[in-house]
Formats: C-alpha cells, sequence, structure tokens
C-alpha cells in the first residue's frame, strides 16, 4: 500500500533538524531528524499500524490520492497533486 506522508519542521528550539511525518489517511503523526529520518519513521509507524488492524481483523485504509494547499494571508490558495519528494542524494522518498 503506498501513502502520503507530509512533512514540516517541528519549529521546536530545542530539536533543530527535527520533522513531523504526517500520514493523513492512517491519522498518524511521528518526528524523525531531517527528512529521510522523518519519512523513515512514518514508514516504521504505518507498517506496524497495518499490521495491528490486520492482526485484529479490522479493515485498512486506502489512500485514494492526496492533494496538498497552501493557504496565503490574502485568503489565495494554491492545490497541487503530491507526486514524490527526493533527497539530496537523489534516492526517492515518497512516491
Amino acid at each position: 500500500m503506498r501513502y502520503t506522508i507530509i512533512l514540516e519542521p517541528t519549529n521546536e528550539p530545542d530539536k533543530p533538524g527535527w520533522y513531523y511525518a504526517h500520514v493523513p489517511a492512517l491519522d498518524l503523526t511521528t518526528h524523525g531528524f531531517g527528512l529521510e529520518g522523518a519519512m523513515e519513521a512514518a514508514r516504521d509507524l504505518a507498517a506496524g499500524w497495518v499490521a495491528e488492524l490486520r492482526n485484529h481483523g479490522e479493515e485498512v485504509p486506502i489512500e485514494k490520492g492526496a492533494f496538498v494547499s497552501h493557504i496565503r494571508g490574502s485568503g489565495r490558495c494554491h492545490t497541487r497533486r503530491v507526486r514524490c519528494l527526493q533527497s539530496s542524494s537523489g534516492r526517492v522518498l515518497m512516491k
């Protein structure tokens, strides 16, 4: 299964370089150091959560697509379909 992960800096002064990783389809949030650390934490958390749902015979959510939208102070917004994120080494982190 494939899930969208939204990354954002933690904005905590004592944790520079840390990011939150949100997985909206599963209603999960975690964090990690750097983008790759946050992505790894999200993958681990999502895998564990999906396994837990399956172990209990519960339905596993399927993401049907994701869009990211930004709202400006003027009330205007810009929306785009989520594609992929690559690390500085060119490794694909998210599709």
